[in-house]
């Protein structure tokens, strides 16, 4: 695995400085300079959708267990920071993200089939906000290799996504139990309770049809809120794209992200499939690759600071405190010469539940 993160991390390298070069840096970089504090604003966009992921997550909870509000959304920044800024394939965030979520006392089952369920959801509302965008393109008059292709992908997710939700039904809990068992001898995961009382939390929490739905729709608003990025980098930058073009360019290209998870930052193909949407719609490679810039720099401005809340928040941990509640905390322990918690899987292992969990 390591080794092709490593592959895929040189042929993205390679492709970025390609599409730069054949663009012209000189041009990306007036691009660029011309969104001016439409960066800045694109970096607001992301801030407000990440934490509009938090709530969708907290919906998820059952009432009389749920953590606060400001718990989901410090952790989801965190799940945001590590999935994005580190080599973890997209998903090692959610399982440090699990995890954190039982410093602020949620049981560990509860904690890791939220995140399950979190995950689920955020899969399936990605999956329509891909088809909206596809239909959106269709009803534009888009009809070619763009259209082909996306429509090839969704084909092939579909059955993907279905597997992804059986697996968290009956049906694949003796896989999950030797999947645990071959990784990490259940050690490490010992934390999320044992596997039967977590497929138990699993049933519990998708039996809560009302609140699933909630989340749903939560999710759902919160791509839209990710299509402003797009919108307001390219007003800044003088096209008149409207909202309509923007959801197409967004849509599309989250699904070309997703698609690329074993490359870190999904390198390369965010570039090329941004410059492949935006020719539709009439737009240089040059705007495009400048939109690309700014949503990289989206991805450090909030990742960074995630990752300094991940530290204090295992510091704070270490010394028998709650978790820090916020940035300013993060960023004065992050200040103190300590040693740094960076490996994902290489906590203390915690008790099972009680009461059964």
């Amino acid at each position: 695995m390591k080794r092709l993160t490593t592959l895929g991390l040189i042929a993205g390298l390679c492709t970025v400085i390609g599409l730069f070069v054949s663009s012209g840096p000189e041009a990306v970089a007036a691009a660029l300079w011309a969104s001016g504090w439409g960066a800045v604003l694109v970096v607001v966009a992301r801030v407000v959708a990440v934490a509009w992921a938090g709530l969708g997550w907290w919906i998820v909870f059952p009432r009389g267990e749920r953590p606060l509000l400001r718990a989901c959304v410090s952790v989801r920044f965190v799940r945001e920071g590590v999935n994005t800024l580190l080599p973890v394939a997209q998903v090692g965030g959610d399982l440090i993200g699990a995890r954190l979520l039982t410093l602020h006392r949620v049981p560990g089952s509860l904690s890791g089939a939220s995140t399950l369920v979190d995950l689920m959801i955020q899969a399936l509302t990605q999956f329509l906000f891909t088809v909206a965008g596809l239909g959106i393109l269709v009803a534009l008059g888009g009809d070619g290799p763009i259209v082909h292709y996306v429509g090839l992908g969704l084909v092939v997710a579909a059955p993907a996504l279905v597997a992804f939700y059986l697996v968290q039904r009956r049906f694949g809990q003796s896989l999950l139990q030797a999947a645990i068992n071959r990784f990490a001898g259940g050690r490490e995961w010992r934390i999320f309770g044992a596997v039967d009382v977590l497929f138990e939390r699993l049933r519990g929490l998708y039996a809560a049809r009302g609140r699933i739905v909630a989340a749903i729709g939560t999710h759902l608003f919160g791509w839209v809120i990710g299509t402003f990025e797009v919108w307001i980098a390219l007003r800044f930058m003088g096209y008149e794209v409207g909202f309509l073009e923007a959801i197409v360019i967004e849509s599309l290209a989250q699904a070309v992200r997703g698609a690329a998870f074993a490359v870190p930052g999904a390198l390369g193909a965010q570039e090329g499939g941004l410059i492949a949407l935006c020719a539709v719609f009439g737009i240089p490679a040059e705007a495009a690759l400048a939109l690309s810039l700014i949503k990289r720099l989206a991805d450090l401005a909030v990742g960074l600071p995630s990752l300094m809340l991940w530290h204090a928040m295992e510091n704070e941990a270490d010394q028998g405190r709650s978790p820090a509640a916020g940035i300013g905390a993060a960023l004065r322990t992050w200040l103190r010469p300590r040693q740094a918690h960076v490996a994902a899987y290489g906590y203390a292992a915690a008790p099972v539940d009680g009461k059964g969990e």
